[in-house]
């Protein structure tokens, strides 16, 4: 696996920029190794729901997860308000960095990923193939 290091700034929608980056390298198989920042908006789904929920106020990145690759993703993000109370989810565009977003990307060479609609959970879900 190669790493990748990538800082994003005040006012970028995380996840846009991550899947931007993605076209823009010709990445077919990655995956969030760490990530750490700070939102202003959040934008996340909650489980078993249809509709995605924007939070607005001041947010520190306690974690996050996904596979990715330049056909879609599929994260999700823990964050924590000013008081300390965590929140998480399936991430969404909308989440709006405040200060920085400090994220280390791992590169999968032998893999490629693509997201294809499974009629068992109705989703487009990840399949893993080798390059």
């Amino acid at each position: 696996m190669n790493t990748h290091a990538l800082r994003f700034k005040p006012n970028q929608d995380l996840k846009k920029e991550l899947l931007n980056w993605t076209v823009q390298n010709n990445i077919h198989a990655a995956c969030i190794v760490t990530c750490v920042g700070s939102f202003t908006q959040a934008h996340l789904r909650f489980a078993h729901q249809k509709q995605g929920n924007i939070l607005k106020g001041h947010f520190e990145i306690v974690s996050m997860e996904g596979t990715f690759s330049k056909q879609g993703a599929h994260f999700h993000l823990s964050i924590s308000n000013e008081q300390g109370h965590v929140v998480g989810g399936h991430m969404l565009e909308g989440c709006l960095i405040h200060t920085t977003a400090e994220v280390v990307i791992g590169i999968l060479e032998d893999d490629k990923f693509a997201r294809i609609h499974d009629p068992e959970t109705g989703f487009q879900e990840l399949f893993i193939s080798k390059k």
